[in-house]
Order: structure tokens, then C-alpha cells, then sequence
């Protein structure tokens, strides 16, 4: 298995579920999830309604279901414009806010054992980080409804072993993860650095998160 990138003459799938995307099959991927208690309330509220707003000010109704297609739709400049959405997400969860359980080693390391399970096998895992809240990670070789199916694989057996090894139980994981379908190289790498470098970026000391590199 090698990862692909997208293809501008190759057949192109535009799915209109949940979370609309353009897709390609045996695509790679960047993926987020965070915890359920990574966003503060009063900030995810604040953030979904200045992020409604924009959408409502570019014509777009943040209630249809095909909405995130719209946005698909737009110029590349109000594209990059939009994109402060999410880059301002990523910035609280680097925060650390939240009970971030995923500081504790023996819990990174259920996460990490899930993703390298069927390494080779289902797909081709890229770089992952596991942050005290969050996940970030590079995946190909699937085709995207397999993508979705997987993560919320990972999603449900991670929080049942969390949450056992914790003792507790209740929603661990946010409902929605975050996915980008990395359209070449050039976006590869820079996705690289990102992982790369957001334990750096969020201020985490050794031992607080785990780094995997895939060897190229």
C-alpha cells in the first residue's frame, strides 16, 4: 500500500450526507477528533455562531444538510477565509482544556495499538499524534465511506477501553471528527509538519502526548 493523492483526471465522488466532501477512492486522509470535553460550551457556542453567521453572510444556510458542499463550491478566497473556523478550534483544543486523560501513557497507548492494528492490512497509516485532548492523524488507501466506517471503529473501542481503564462511563469522544482529503504532496507534508509540530505548539512537556512518524 502507498498513499495516494488526488487526482484532477481520475473520477471524483461528491458525497451529500452529514458531512458532505469531495472524495476519490483509495484517497489519504487528515483526520481530527477530539474529546468531548476538549471546547469549553460557552466557546464551541460562540464559535458555531460566528461560523453560522459567515456562512449566512456567503449565501450559504448553515442548517441544510449539504452545507459544507457550498462551501466546497466557493472561490478559493473565501475557501482560505472560512478555514479560520478551524484553525480557531484547533487553537482551543491545543489549550488543553478538559479533563485530558490522554496525558496518562497506558491510555496514548490504547489509542496508538487501535491505529497500528490493521496498519497494512485496511489502509496505510501516515503520522499520528495523540494529544491530551485530541487526535491528529494521516490515513490512505481507503475510499471514504471505509474512512468514516473506520474512524468511528476507532472512536468506539477507544472510548469502551478508556473509559473502563478510568471506571466511568458517558460520551468520551466528540460526536463529529474532522477530515480533510489531502489533495497532493505539497498538502502531505505540510499536514506532516503539522502533527509534527503541534505538541511543540500546545506547550506539552515530555511524556504528555505521543508522536508517531511512519518511516518513509
Amino acid at each position: 500500500m502507498s498513499f495516494q493523492f488526488f487526482d484532477p483526471l481520475a473520477g471524483v465522488t461528491v458525497t451529500r450526507g452529514h458531512l458532505p466532501h469531495w472524495d476519490q477512492a483509495g484517497a489519504t486522509y487528515f483526520i481530527t477528533w477530539r474529546m468531548a470535553d476538549s471546547i469549553p460550551k460557552a466557546v464551541w457556542e460562540r464559535w458555531r455562531a460566528e461560523r453560522d453567521g459567515w456562512l449566512v453572510e456567503h449565501g450559504i444556510d448553515p442548517q441544510r444538510k449539504d452545507w459544507r458542499l457550498q462551501v466546497e463550491e466557493l472561490d478559493e478566497t473565501e475557501r482560505l477565509d472560512f478555514r479560520q473556523f478551524t484553525t480557531r478550534l484547533e487553537s482551543e483544543a491545543d489549550a488543553c482544556h478538559g479533563a485530558c486523560v490522554l496525558r496518562q501513557p497506558n491510555l496514548r497507548q490504547i489509542l496508538m495499538d487501535a491505529l497500528r492494528c490493521f496498519d497494512g492490512q485496511r489502509y496505510m497509516l501516515g503520522d499520528f499524534v495523540v494529544m491530551p485532548n485530541h487526535v491528529h492523524l494521516l490515513v490512505g488507501g481507503m475510499a471514504r465511506e471505509a474512512m468514516l466506517a473506520q474512524v468511528e471503529s476507532w472512536k468506539r473501542w477507544t472510548a469502551r477501553q478508556i473509559n473502563a481503564a478510568l471506571r466511568q462511563r458517558g460520551r468520551f469522544w466528540q460526536d463529529e471528527s474532522f477530515d480533510h482529503l489531502v489533495r497532493n504532496e505539497a498538502a502531505f507534508m505540510k499536514f506532516r509538519r503539522y502533527i509534527g509540530e503541534n505538541p511543540g505548539k500546545a506547550g506539552l512537556a515530555e511524556g504528555e502526548f505521543t508522536l508517531w512518524r511512519r518511516e518513509q
